[in-house]
């Protein structure tokens, strides 16, 4: 289950950060009587009554006057696009005017609250990750190289997420390294699902007829919207030399010698054209896009679909093409015709 993402805003000193420790039921955020106390959005995992798992958002105080007042609103404002419900403080809070909001009345019991919460989130149908592509009793192999970007001691987020859902479909999923790919598949499998940065391996080392696909590309259907980034990857045959391509990651990490967004993919697309690669992080997000030729967003694998989809609509109105790190690398190894998209 995704986490649902609210976020407080409004006034500097309006009580954002007491409800933020009300609904978390700890000391979250620091409370004082000063103005601009809380200087960066503070998010907190929490399971909410009726709601579920949730990233509860306490942001800088709108109409700060301090002379860091326009960063902080900056930052919030970043924070807003996250957001799937908007808990305001005062009526008129800003933020995606799309996003729906609750108004907070001080002393609303926080029953009542999150009862308003609950209503307002949008009702969208769960949807499968790996969508139409399998059924009950189908066996699955995930190729997961473990290289120096893996987690020492444990799997990333998608290939976990994936293997639930699996198990949850009644299928059967056979974990491999590349090394082992040739005996997993030696019976009969029905899908393939791979990382990205193995697609052109794995597709020379399986039969043409076996369905291919990533975790990425799987992350994309659900998180964003891949007929965008399958259309966006055109983009790579028309880049020439000077253009400018933003890495775009929804998370922060320390990058190594073998990173996907970094290294591998930048690699990847000056074998086509002397490009200018920028890589933006977390929510350092530009907000000037018209200088880009092509942006090619990470799986967004802990971040909300929200955030995902308010960075394709920037996107669009500045008239740049989107794509993601799996369908980029299909398109730029030539094999984005033989991935079956969910």
């Amino acid at each position: 289950m995704e986490r649902i993402y609210i976020a407080v805003a409004g006034p500097v000193n309006s009580g954002k950060s007491t409800l933020v420790n009300a609904l978390c039921g700890q000391e979250v955020s620091l409370v004082s009587p000063v103005a601009g106390t809380t200087t960066d959005p503070v998010r907190k995992a929490a399971e909410l009554p009726g709601i579920g798992p949730c990233i509860i958002i306490d942001t800088p105080g709108l109409e700060d006057t301090s002379p860091l007042g326009l960063e902080r609103m900056r930052r919030t404002m970043a924070a807003l696009d996250e957001a799937d419900v908007i808990v305001e403080m005062s009526a008129g809070a800003t933020g995606p005017l799309q996003t729906p909001r609750v108004t907070y009345t001080p002393g609303e019991p926080l029953d009542s609250l999150l009862k308003r919460i609950k209503d307002a989130l949008p009702k969208e149908e769960e949807r499968y990750l790996t969508g139409n592509l399998v059924k009950p009793g189908d066996k699955v192999v995930l190729v997961m190289p473990q290289d120096s970007e893996a987690p020492k001691g444990r799997i990333i987020l998608p290939q976990v997420q994936v293997i639930r859902e699996l198990l949850d479909r009644g299928c059967i999923p056979v974990c491999c390294t590349l090394e082992n790919l040739q005996k997993a598949v030696e019976t009969a499998t029905s899908l393939v699902i791979t990382d990205s940065q193995v697609f052109r391996e794995v597709n020379s080392a399986i039969p043409s007829t076996l369905p291919l696909t990533s975790f990425s590309v799987l992350l994309a259907g659900a998180k964003g919207d891949i007929k965008t980034y399958v259309e966006g990857a055109a983009a790579i045959d028309r880049l020439r030399d000077g253009d400018r391509v933003l890495i775009a990651e929804a998370c922060t990490h320390v990058p190594d010698t073998e990173d996907i967004g970094r290294v591998k993919i930048p690699a990847l697309l000056r074998k086509r054209a002397q490009v200018k690669v920028d890589v933006a992080a977390g929510n350092d997000f530009p907000e000037d896009l018209s200088v880009y030729s092509l942006i090619i967003h990470c799986g967004a694998c802990v971040a909300g679909r929200q955030l995902v989809r308010s960075r394709i609509k920037k996107a669009l109105r500045a008239g740049v093409p989107i794509t993601n790190y799996g369908i980029a690398i299909a398109a730029l190894q030539g094999i984005l015709q033989r991935i079956e998209i969910p």
